[in-house]
């Protein structure tokens, strides 16, 4: 049975407003129309692609019988903010599901590991896909906030499946390398290439 505490779902709540208002610092570039009106589909699109991300892990290492629970970390929030602000790129590890069982062997790290950023890569081709069917119109609030949603949805997805597969200690990467380095060298190419897709996408 999946269960959440009261503390665990202030942290991801807390954690998901934080990446949100970055991610509008960074492509607001200073505008403050621009923030306040990035804000509502940044909170889907980060919404969407952190929380699944984190439940994404947790579901495997429950299915795998241990527990699991989000932690925030706020010197990694503090650190998102003060890379957001001097380098306009976030570094988004504001918390991780710590997993606490006996003999965790190295393939189960790995796959719990590997289940967030394959969320992120799934979200970020639903995003993609969806992008055809939205006519942009800068005059238009509504479609302004749809159409940036689907872009920076699919951006954000891929960032996210890009940046936790990078192979340090404290991220994704790391585990599913340790774990199985050809799974882990295609997942992190694919999603390379999703980023620099995406990249050219994104509408300000």
């Amino acid at each position: 049975m999946v269960n959440f505490t009261a503390r665990e779902v202030r942290d991801i709540i807390i954690s998901m407003l934080f990446i949100a208002v970055i991610f509008a610092f960074i492509f607001s570039q200073s505008n403050i129309n621009a923030f306040i009106l990035l804000i509502p589909s940044l909170l889907i699109a980060v919404g969407l692609g952190f929380i699944l991300h984190e439940l994404a892990h947790k579901f495997v290492a429950i299915r795998y019988g241990f527990y699991a629970e989000f932690r925030i970390w706020f010197e990694g929030l503090i650190f998102a903010v003060i890379t957001a602000i001097i380098i306009k790129l976030a570094f988004v590890a504001p918390g991780a599901v710590y997993i606490h069982g006996n003999n965790i062997s190295r393939e189960q790290n790995g796959k719990i590991s590997l289940a967030g950023p394959l969320v992120n890569i799934v979200l970020a081709l639903i995003f993609l896909g969806l992008t055809p069917y939205i006519n942009y119109n800068a005059n238009d609030v509504s479609g302004f906030i749809i159409s940036n949603l689907l872009y920076f949805g699919f951006f954000i997805n891929s960032y996210l499946a890009a940046f936790n597969l990078i192979p340090i200690s404290i991220l994704d990467g790391a585990k599913v390398f340790r774990w199985n380095p050809i799974i882990w060298g295609v997942t992190f190419a694919f999603s390379v290439i999703l980023v620099l897709k995406a990249l050219n996408y994104i509408q300000f």
